[in-house]
C-alpha cells in the first residue's frame, strides 16, 4: 500500500541507501549554504562525523543523506521510503557545506509528506476471487451429508461464499470498489485473474486487497483413519521477489527503481501477514472448533505472487473429509464462513484506516 514504512524497513533501507550514491555534475551556478543557513529552512539537524551521514528533521518528518564530493549528486532518503537526487552535501575546510538547491530539494519533500498527512489513507478496493470455476471444477469429492450422498466441487463453494461476501461488503462498505474476479461460472485464467487486480487504478494515498477462496482436498482421504480438515491462510513468502515496480515506465535510475521496489515488498508482505492474521482470529471466532485451525502459511500461490498488493489465499476446508464437507455444503455453516471473511476484512480496514496505519506499529 501507499506511504507507510515500518521501522524494520526503514533499518533496511538506510543500510542500502548508503551504498548507493550516483555522480553527475552539479549545477555550476548553485548557492552555496552553511549549516547555519541550512537549519533557518530545516530546524533541526543530526550529524554522525564517522558515517559522513547526516538527517534534517522537521514537522515529525525526516531526510537522510551522506555527504559527497563538490560538484557531485546524491540520494537522500525521505521518512525511509522515498529517494530524491540532488546535489551533494559535502566538507570544506572541516564544515559542512550544502548547494541550496538540495536544501531546497529537501523542503520540498517534507513539505509534500506534511501535506500527504493531511490526506486519510484509505482501502479504495476489495478484490473477492472465487477459485477455478467453468471448466476448471478444483477439488472435488462425493459425500454422504445427513444420508444423501452429495456432490461437491471446489469451484461452486468458492463462488457461493464469494457471492455473499461481496453483497455484505456492499452494503458495508458503499464508498469502496467491491469487485470479482469472475461472478458465475466461468473459467478464467490465473493470469487474467492477477491482471484483473493489477489494472485497478487508485490515488497515491489509496490501497487494494485481494482475497483468493478455495476448498482444500487430500488425495486418497477415504483410506485415512483421520483425513486431513481444517481451514488455513496463506500468504506470500517474504524471500520471493516481485516486480512491483516495473522498469517500463519508472523515471530513475535502476539504483532508485530497486529500493523503491524492495521497500514495496516489504510493505505488502507485512500487509499480508496481517490481513491473514485478521482473518485467522475470525476463522477461529466463527468456525472452531466445528473445524480446526492449520493456522497462517507462506506458499508461491500464483495469485498471491503476481498481484501487486496485500493478498491471500483462504483455505475453507478440506472437501476430502466428512466433516469439513458437511460444514461446506450446509447452507448455515456457510453464511458462518462468509461471516468470518467479512468480520476479518473489517477488521483489515479499520486498522490501516486508522489514524497513523501501520507505521506505529513494531
Amino acid at each position: 500500500m501507499v506511504k507507510k514504512v515500518y521501522p524494520v524497513v526503514k533499518r533496511c533501507v538506510f543500510l542500502c541507501f548508503f551504498l548507493v550514491v550516483l555522480s553527475v555534475a552539479a549545477q555550476p551556478q548553485d548557492k552555496t549554504l552553511s549549516l547555519e543557513d541550512a537549519l533557518a529552512i530545516l530546524p533541526e539537524f543530526q550529524w554522525d562525523s564517522f558515517l559522513q551521514t547526516g538527517t534534517f528533521y522537521s514537522s515529525g518528518h525526516y531526510a537522510s543523506f551522506q555527504v559527497g564530493r563538490k560538484g557531485e549528486s546524491c540520494f537522500s532518503l525521505i521518512d525511509g521510503y522515498e529517494v530524491i537526487s540532488a546535489p551533494s552535501p559535502y566538507m570544506e575546510n572541516g564544515a559542512l557545506r550544502f548547494p541550496e538547491s538540495f536544501i531546497t530539494s529537501l523542503k520540498n519533500a517534507i513539505d509534500a509528506e506534511i501535506n500527504n498527512d493531511l490526506k486519510p489513507f484509505k482501502v479504495a478496493a476489495i478484490i473477492v476471487d472465487p477459485g477455478h470455476g467453468g471448466r476448471d471444477s478444483g477439488a472435488t469429492a462425493v459425500q454422504t451429508i445427513n444420508g444423501k450422498k452429495v456432490s461437491l466441487r471446489e469451484k461452486d463453494i468458492a463462488l457461493a461464499i464469494a457471492l455473499n461476501l461481496r453483497d455484505r461488503l456492499v452494503k458495508r462498505y458503499p464508498d469502496k470498489k467491491i469487485l470479482m474476479t469472475r461472478a458465475t461460472d466461468v473459467t478464467l485464467a490465473l493470469e487474467d485473474r492477477a491482471s484483473f487486480a493489477n489494472g485497478i487504478k487508485v490515488e497515491e494515498n489509496e490501497a487494494i486487497i485481494f482475497i483468493s477462496i478455495h476448498c482444500n482436498s487430500e488425495m486418497n482421504a477415504n483410506l485415512k483413519k483421520n483425513p486431513a480438515r481444517g481451514y488455513e491462510i496463506w500468504y506470500l513468502p517474504p524471500k520471493v521477489r516481485r516486480e512491483i515496480i516495473e522498469k517500463d515506465g519508472f523515471n530513475g535510475s535502476e539504483e532508485v527503481r530497486s529500493i523503491l521496489n524492495t521497500l514495496k515488498e516489504e510493505e505488502f508482505t507485512y500487509e499480508s501477514k496481517l490481513l491473514a492474521a485478521s482473518l485467522l482470529a475470525r476463522f477461529d471466532e466463527f468456525i472452531a472448533p466445528a473445524s480446526p485451525s492449520r493456522g497462517i502459511k507462506e506458499e508461491e500461490w500464483y495469485v498471491v505472487k503476481r498481484t501487486n498488493m496485500p493478498s491471500v489465499l483462504v483455505e475453507l476446508g478440506f472437501i476430502s473429509n466428512p466433516s469439513d464437507a458437511a460444514l461446506l455444503f450446509e447452507k448455515k455453516s456457510m453464511e458462518r464462513y462468509t461471516q468470518a471473511l467479512f468480520e476479518g476484512l473489517i477488521d483489515f480496514v479499520t486498522l490501516y484506516e486508522k489514524p497513523g496505519g501501520f507505521s506505529i506499529i513494531e
